[in-house]
């Protein structure tokens, strides 16, 4: 849904194909001296191909695309409204029609200071997490086990790979909780 993909979310991913092999043994024995003798013969099913493939951040969509871009929007808003789902996210006071949402729009949600960027993402579970845990700072561990927990099924959801902003999410609400855990230590 983004026009364009800034410079730190560039990602280089290695795609590789595991081989697998068959091994097959057989036993025979000879007519002439009544030995035994095993042979083994190995076959290799092997499809192995490594390309490193790279995405630059000078995406951007053309005229053409934007019509593309508008009828894939559409068929995900339909089959998540199929499905019961609200298209609707309330931000702050407000809420975003992902339906009806642009690129330019979402950039912006994703940006720095957008809705759902860093440094308000990361202040909206800081303070949920602060809140569940009572403002206890003694609860600390507990609190960073939950977060932890959270991030490892979301990646786990998401196939073991997340964008660079969830990353960078989560640096942030940890720092803010030592931060929060320092000044009631210095306080006390």
């Amino acid at each position: 849904m983004v026009a364009n993909i800034s410079p730190n979310q560039i990602h280089n991913t290695l795609l590789s194909y595991q081989s697998s092999s068959l091994e097959v043994s057989t036993v025979s024995r000879s007519a002439k001296n009544g030995v035994q003798t095993t042979t083994s013969d190995t076959i290799s099913l092997r499809s192995e191909s490594t390309t490193a493939v790279t995405y630059s951040g000078n995406l951007k969509l053309s005229a053409g695309d934007e019509a593309k871009f508008g009828m894939l929007r559409n068929l995900v808003a339909n089959l998540l409204q199929e499905q019961g789902v609200n298209t609707k996210i309330a931000v702050g006071e407000g809420e975003i029609d992902i339906a009806a949402i642009t690129p330019t729009e979402a950039q912006k949600l994703v940006s720095e200071d957008g809705y759902f960027g860093v440094k308000q993402t990361s202040e909206r579970l800081f303070q949920l997490a602060v809140g569940i845990a009572g403002g206890d700072p003694s609860r600390i561990d507990a609190i960073k086990e939950g977060i932890d927990k959270g991030f490892a099924e979301a990646k786990k959801a998401f196939g073991d790979w997340l964008p660079d902003i969830s990353y960078d999410t989560y640096d942030a609400v940890m720092k803010k909780l030592d931060d929060w855990v320092a000044e009631a230590k210095t306080v006390a």
